[in-house]
């Protein structure tokens, strides 16, 4: 009987603390009764459906006004949210899909076929894991824009995941649920605000991720891009393994060498190189100029261009390999007509040369171009940048002066300064062959100069360019008219291939080049550019810097300059 009592007053005690408790705080099942209902209609795994009633029956016992139920609450919202075997229709049309393409960008025909054959792929085999395509280009190239491009072309949700200046590895895996405003990662938080499992994740410049104390999120995307193992990818937040196999990845990229190895490993490398000047009129008629015209609410018969008018702006308002600074000096003389309505003032209603600069002010470029071959020591160079192809001159000069010193200007990186050192020995080994006097060595001092000079340069690609400048230089022998070069030398007069051969190519072609030197190992890089970009270029490969020489130095020397 004592027992009995005992256990009356203790659920007693319990009923009246329930009462207490829901008088103080409010009942809670109401939140328990919608997020039950909710969890019904999502297709839960078995494991997340376990997990998800554990988490919920956590939140049921948890006082309403404590710290760690707002915790939970934001913990099985993120749950629910996610798009748990949830996938969007792929468009079966590659018809369609090609279409929306071309639509959406001019040329690019490899990157293009390249598309179709993964949308294919998909078709053929609907369960096949995704790869990871990477996109390497100068800015402005329509990296970003071809990404959604995919996505349309797909039928698949879109969304940017912006990875430039990221130094938190948690900003990857999200942040564990024990930290004060604790999220998921970008990749998790992506695919919820997508609403399927297999969206087009674009990985916005994943070339500028840092690293610091608080980890490599470099490292943390080698799970996300594998898809061996992004199939079980963890989020430190979510706690649950999530799959991301059936999720395609974009990444862009300005260049590769900032990237890690294992990174590169991972990914399929599309080059997107800058356009010619034929083509970027055709991307200003089709889609600039349009597009702005909309956007400033303008009718096509108020204003438009002339192919010159845009051909004088490409060539004199704007130094790119894409069509992003195209883009704003348009917008700009738009505004300025816009001005012009509103104050209902006379404008032209087609945009020509003689009109830029009364809207664009003077010329802000000009043009590089070949400055000829009437000095000795002056040659031309092609270089590889961030934003595309540019020609550099190198310049050797002499100046009487006992000892042996080489003096190097023009804000040269290190690589850059040895090339020289090796260039200069070269040519002191080679004296005899070359016709070079050994006593000049001692009676004169070499100065070699690479203008800009205020603008830093680096990198190997430069070699044989110094070599034939300081034989110039030392024999008075001028250079060939409208001929450039690039290649790395060795110090025993190899020529070896250098990168970045379409972008060198196209600058020459800016600069009015007509004969361009590679190591004949770069014909196959040649080789694979389409017609239209070599069309009117001469390549001359070689194997030794003595072919070199012999191709890009006349036997006459410099008229006006004093004989050494």
């Amino acid at each position: 009987r004592q027992s009995f009592d005992q256990q009356q007053r203790h659920a007693f005690l319990q009923q009246q603390m329930e009462a207490i408790r829901q008088e103080l705080y409010g009942d809670n099942d109401d939140d328990l009764t919608a997020f039950r209902r909710k969890a019904d209609e999502i297709d839960f795994p078995a494991n997340v459906a376990a997990v998800f009633d554990k988490e919920l029956d956590k939140l049921g016992r948890l006082n309403p006004q404590s710290p760690d139920y707002s915790v939970q609450y934001s913990y099985i919202e993120t749950l629910l949210e996610l798009p748990w075997n949830k996938y969007s229709d792929l468009n079966t049309d590659l018809n369609l899909a090609k279409d929306i393409l071309d639509a959406d960008h001019y040329g690019l025909p490899k990157i293009k076929e390249r598309i179709l054959e993964q949308i294919a792929v998909l078709l053929n085999n609907p369960e096949g894991k995704a790869p990871i395509l990477c996109l390497v280009g100068p800015p402005g190239v329509g990296k970003t824009s071809l990404g959604q491009s995919v996505a349309r072309s797909l039928g698949r949700k879109y969304q940017r995941v912006s990875l430039g200046g990221l130094h938190d590895e948690a900003e990857i895996r999200g942040h564990r649920r024990t930290y004060i405003g604790a999220m998921p990662g970008r990749i998790i938080d992506a695919v919820k605000r997508a609403g399927t499992s297999n969206p087009v994740l674009l990985l916005d410049e994943i070339d500028k991720i840092g690293s610091d104390f608080k980890g490599d999120p470099s490292a943390a995307l080698l799970e996300v891009l594998d898809p061996e193992q992004n199939c079980r990818f963890h989020d430190n937040y979510v706690d649950i393994d999530y799959d991301l196999s059936k999720v395609l990845f974009i990444a862009t990229a300005n260049t590769l060498t900032t990237l890690s190895q294992p990174l590169l490993d991972r990914m399929e490398i599309i080059d997107l190189s800058g356009y010619l000047l034929e083509e970027k009129i055709e991307i200003a008629n089709r889609h600039i100029i349009p597009r702005l015209l909309k956007e400033f609410k303008l009718k096509k018969s108020q204003l438009s261009f002339t192919p010159e008018a845009i051909a004088h702006i490409i060539e004199n308002y704007t130094s790119e390999s894409g069509v992003r600074q195209l883009e704003k000096q348009i917008s700009k003389i738009i505004r300025k007509i816009v001005l012009a309505l509103m104050l209902k003032e006379k404008y032209p209603h087609k945009i020509q040369p003689k009109h830029l600069k009364g809207y664009l002010g003077l010329e802000r470029y000009s043009k590089d171009l070949y400055e000829g071959n009437e000095f000795a020591g002056v040659v031309t160079g092609l270089a590889w940048t961030a934003v595309g192809g540019e020609i550099l001159f190198i310049e050797s000069s002499l100046s009487r002066a006992k000892g042996d010193k080489l003096t190097l200007t023009g804000n040269l990186g290190n690589v850059m300064k040895e090339s020289a050192a090796i260039a200069l020995q070269y040519v002191k080994s080679h004296s005899l062959e070359l016709g070079i006097d050994d006593e000049l060595f001692e009676k004169y001092q070499l100065h070699v100069h690479v203008p800009e000079g205020a603008i830093p340069k680096d990198g190997p690609s430069a070699g044989i360019t110094m070599a034939t400048s300081i034989v110039s230089a030392f024999t008075q022998r001028k250079v060939r008219s409208c001929l450039a070069m690039t290649g790395e030398i060795t110090l025993r007069g190899k020529v070896l291939p250098v990168g970045g051969i379409k972008e060198k190519i196209l600058a020459a072609k800016r600069a009015g080049i007509t004969d361009i030197i590679l190591s004949v190992e770069n014909r196959k890089d040649v080789e694979d550019i389409d017609a239209m970009y070599i069309s009117g270029l001469t390549f001359h490969y070689v194997k030794t810097v003595m072919e070199v020489i012999d191709k890009a130095l006349l036997d006459e020397k410099v008229a006006h300059c004093r004989e050494l």
